[in-house]
């Protein structure tokens, strides 16, 4: 009888970490540099602080190019001023910048400036260190009656995925360790397409810290490349929750698609059998629909030319945001067509999980 495959994680390394002359003046920042030197990783020094891509003319190589680099840079005080992350958290908490995996309908496409190199910030005591002002400041748990239970929240995942980053920084888990110490209502999120959660399991978390896995069905994940496959994010999951995490699925983007009723259906119904065996989890949702502005398509069109991934005018409306720019999301009939279905679906599958919000 054929035995199932083992569901590795992926371990990603650059093929080159850039380090700028301020960030060697941090403890965190040398070590990311031994770290690296160590796994092989072909590591520069730089004689500044400004960063010496010196890429291709051809875009696509360019791409690749940026794509493969990591550097270490200094976060300065405009990014450690922390900034509301509604609907998922009060505050985002950035301890890196950029994301190592190839998404075809990256949401950072058009919102980072510049090739799409991944920064990692060398200074994370000071950024840690300036989280206690923002305790009970925000507005999206902290003063939020149906939330208030999570505490103040700091997202981690906003403008990257730092499990992807960990076998080089190991950021993630001086940050988990950091909030366990934090002997206050908080708490600490991140969501990740990654499964190598091995450095994460025996940390004194105190349960302040939610990881949530991104997921979408396997017809749909293919746009996801450079990432773990969903059944080992799914897995990884079940192992952070039986080491006592809170955890949780973000199911993103959710894609109207021809077949998606029984793509999603048989993914809730993955995620229920992965997460069957923990109990007295602690489980929450997050939907959240494919949308893109003109920028980020524009920009998604040269990373991945000739994607099947549908950003078309069809069952789409304008939607224009807080900062007044627009952007593409299913029309109202797709959306209460989609909404009602996952309403469904979760509560005959999963129905001890507590769904935080719908976007």
């Amino acid at each position: 009888m054929a035995t199932a495959p083992q569901l590795r994680p992926t371990l990603w390394r650059p093929h080159r970490l850039l380090v700028t002359r301020a960030s060697m003046g941090f403890a965190h920042g040398r070590a990311i540099a031994e770290r690296a030197a160590a796994l092989g990783v072909e590591v520069v020094l730089l004689p500044g602080d400004r960063l010496a891509l010196d890429l291709p003319d051809d875009p696509r190589r360019a791409y690749a190019q940026a794509k493969s680099t990591l550097a270490v840079v200094v976060a300065p005080p405009s990014k450690r001023k922390l900034q509301p992350i509604a609907p998922s958290a009060d505050w985002r908490v950035d301890l890196a910048e950029g994301c190592p995996a190839h998404c075809g309908y990256c949401y950072l496409a058009g919102s980072l400036k510049g090739p799409p190199i991944t920064r990692v910030y060398a200074n994370l005591d000071e950024i840690l260190d300036g989280l206690p002002a923002y305790l009970g400041q925000g507005s999206v748990t902290s003063r939020n009656r149906d939330r208030a239970q999570e505490g103040t929240t700091f997202e981690a995942s906003c403008y990257t995925d730092p499990l992807a980053l960990e076998p080089i920084t190991s950021a993630l888990s001086a940050t988990i360790a950091w909030f366990g110490r934090w002997d206050a209502p908080v708490q600490l999120r991140f969501t990740t397409k990654f499964a190598g959660v091995d450095p994460l399991l025996g940390l004194d978390h105190q349960r302040r810290t939610r990881m949530r896995a991104s997921i979408n069905p396997s017809a749909f994940a293919r746009f996801e490349g450079g990432t773990d496959r969903v059944a080992a994010r799914l897995a990884a999951l079940a192992r952070m929750a039986a080491a006592g995490y809170p955890v949780g699925l973000t199911i993103a983007p959710i894609i109207a698609a021809e077949g998606w009723r029984d793509a999603y259906g048989s993914l809730i119904a993955d995620a229920a059998a992965a997460l069957s065996t923990v109990p007295g989890i602690d489980l929450t949702i997050e939907l959240i629909t494919h949308r893109f502005t003109a920028g980020s398509k524009a920009v998604l069109d040269n990373w991945y030319p000739g994607s099947s991934l549908d950003m078309g005018s069809t069952n789409r409306t304008t939607k224009r945001t807080k900062f007044g720019s627009e952007k593409q999301v299913y029309d109202a009939a797709t959306m209460r067509m989609l909404r009602d279905f996952f309403a469904e679906r979760i509560a005959a599958l999963l129905p001890q999980a507590g769904v935080l919000y719908w976007t």
